[in-house]
């Protein structure tokens, strides 16, 4: 007869569901991408992790007063909490995964004697809630001040965070040598300080198991509020206890089930139940009778006179001053009048986002529009261009990427999770049928440095930028002029010149003969560069006469000219004449009635360091005080 088979552990169900989540997450981010490939998006929910965090709704609510649709999910997140405790921290968040991952490399070859003084509880960890109400107390104080609210917590929040390591680093890095997820490598402005981050707070698992989840978290922090009044806790029985310790060797959460537990620490790991030799997989009362350790449906459980710690452990002092700093530092910011009358016209945001002040209350620098952007021009915006309340949100920079901003995509509004950039419709976007009143959405205007375009600034042909220009008509026009380059004396004009006999005397001496429709032109100066003047942007011009010849091909001391005119009415070139040679030039100019900012000039422009041609913000669609032209 076959024994029975052994009943899964909890803990082997914690960790296929660890697994799971991760490797969904994984995928999500992968398939954040624009294309027509199987693996590309194709209606995959890829923000339902931003979509499950409470913290992204709560702060999101707590600055617009409104919560925008696909994070209702988080309110399923909050009952699930009330019922089972933080199981999103310890079952499903794909951070705090890759935390217990990394911790567990570094518990290889230690101690249990290190185990437990490693998962002991510290007073630090009280740090997490103290910023949680730092970032609570600032979203709501802006408000109540009516000053500019400002989105902080995406800096922290671990599913904002971990969406940003992965989009803007792991999977850019991992594509460039090996996934080629992309048409080209892509490539994101300070990536190295979100990757530095990321793998400097993963590495300190080493040191500290869950380092992250239990001293900086602050959503881990609202779960551990939350926790506090959850259905079902682990908690002791009130029968004896060996006090081995084995259940605080493998804690997550740090939250000591051997003495009086603290039920806003624990991670619902279950480890120290699959630890404990008294352990049961049920709350019955009859089946825990000699078991140390179980999940029980009580708020409060006791042993040997004990009583649990519920609610997290953190001091008045801590309290007030979390709330103070997090209540002033917003109004603060806005000293600086970033959103007012020094706003900064090098940031550029993407098509469809909000004025900037509603931008900033709603976005979580998640990088979901970076990921997806097929050009790879949305950037994180470093302090330097978006300050402090905007670092690491989304920012054009036009010199990156593959193009400029395309006039004809519109995914980055689709994608955004909390609306902080508007999903736009293709009509919308380029101002057609029932828009074409409106107009196209701008998002900036080019300018011309004359100092440092080509044919401005050095008389040189370039008319790349123009050429490029998406909208129809042309949003850069030019302005035709002609620049005299050289002046030579014409020696000779023959049918052809002889390879390196000198002419005769008495063709040189002709002086008076018509030499129309003559093509070879030997000049008094040595010094020109072979086939510098062969573009078609050079010409021929006697000194006093309009009349021009394109130059087709020249040697050191001879141009070859076009047996055609400008103007046919006119005499032709004569031996021992004084000539131009001239530069036909096209100098581009800016219309900024047309001009949507799309970037794709800058881009392409070939002045391949600071451009000769960039975007502003000024003129920007979203925003009425920064138009240009009304």
């Amino acid at each position: 007869m076959k024994s029975p088979s052994k009943p899964l552990k909890i803990v082997t169900v914690r960790r296929i569901s660890q697994i799971f989540f991760l490797l969904l997450f994984f995928w999500f981010s992968i398939s954040a991408t624009l294309g027509t490939n199987w693996w590309q998006l194709r209606g995959w929910p890829v923000n339902w992790f931003l979509e499950l965090d409470p913290l992204v709704g709560l702060s999101t609510l707590l600055t617009t007063g409104t919560i925008y649709k696909g994070l209702i999910w988080s309110v399923a997140t909050v009952v699930l909490t009330l019922i089972f405790g933080r199981f999103f921290c310890g079952w499903l968040c794909p951070f705090g995964t890759m935390h217990q991952v990394i911790g567990f490399l570094g518990k290889i070859g230690r101690s249990e004697r290190e185990l437990k003084r490693l998962n002991r509880y510290r007073p630090a960890q009280s740090i997490k809630y103290a910023i949680l109400l730092f970032f609570i107390a600032s979203t709501i104080s802006a408000p109540l001040l009516s000053t500019t609210s400002q989105l902080l917590t995406g800096l922290l929040d671990p599913i904002p965070f971990v969406y940003r390591l992965v989009n803007l680093t792991l999977l850019p890095f991992a594509d460039n040598a090996l996934l080629h997820l992309s048409a080209n490598p892509r490539f994101y402005n300070g990536a190295w300080i979100i990757g530095t981050l990321g793998i400097f707070f993963l590495l300190l698992n080493i040191w500290i198991p869950r380092f992250y989840c239990r001293y900086i978290c602050p959503l881990g922090a609202l779960f551990g509020w939350i926790s506090t009044i959850s259905f079902w806790q682990i908690g002791k029985k009130s029968s004896p206890c060996r006090k081995c310790l084995r259940c605080q060797c493998h804690c997550e959460g740090a939250c000591e089930p051997m003495e009086s537990i603290r039920i806003s620490e624990c991670v619902m790991c279950m480890n120290c139940l699959d630890q404990c030799h008294f352990l049961t997989y049920q709350a019955a009362p009859s089946r825990c009778e000699k078991e140390p350790l179980s999940i029980k449906g009580e708020r409060e459980l006791s042993v040997s006179g004990s009583r649990a710690h519920s609610m997290p452990d953190i001091s008045r002092r801590t309290f007030v001053a979390s709330v103070v700093a997090g209540a002033t530092v917003i109004p603060m910011m806005s000293l600086n009048g970033t959103t007012a009358s020094n706003w900064n016209p090098n940031l550029v945001r993407p098509p469809g986002a909000l004025p900037e002040r509603q931008f900033l209350s709603r976005c979580i620098k998640c990088g979901q529009c970076m990921r997806i952007c097929p050009t790879n021009v949305i950037q994180p915006a470093d302090i330097l261009t978006g300050g402090f309340e905007g670092l690491w949100t989304p920012a054009l920079n036009f010199r990156i990427g593959s193009s400029g901003c395309q006039l004809h995509c519109i995914a980055c509004g689709h994608i955004c999770p909390t609306g902080a950039i508007l999903p736009l419709d293709l009509d919308q976007r380029v101002g057609i049928n029932d828009h074409a009143q409106k107009g196209a959405i701008k998002i900036g205007t080019a300018f011309v440095d004359q100092g440092r375009c080509l044919p401005w600034a050095m008389n040189r042909p370039c008319i790349v930028c123009q050429e490029n220009c998406p909208v129809s008509p042309k949003a850069i026009v030019v302005s035709e002029a002609f620049v005299i380059l050289k002046s030579a004396a014409i020696e000779a004009l023959p049918e052809a010149l002889p390879s390196s006999a000198s002419l005769s005397e008495e063709k040189r001496s002709s002086d008076s003969k018509d030499a129309d429709g003559k093509k070879i032109i030997l000049l008094d100066r040595s010094d020109l560069i072979q086939g510098e003047y062969a573009t078609g942007d050079y010409f021929v011009r006697e000194i006093n006469r309009t009349v021009r010849r394109a130059i087709v091909a020249n040697s050191g001391n001879s141009v070859t000219i076009s047996p055609q005119s400008t103007d046919g009415k006119e005499p032709g070139l004569r031996v021992g004449s004084k000539i131009a040679i001239e530069v036909g030039l096209q100098r581009p100019l800016i219309d900024p009635v047309r001009c949507i900012g799309c970037g794709v000039c800058e881009h392409e422009c070939p002045v391949k360091g600071k451009r000769a041609i960039r975007v502003s913000a000024e003129n920007e669609s979203r925003s009425r005080s920064h138009v240009l032209i009304g």
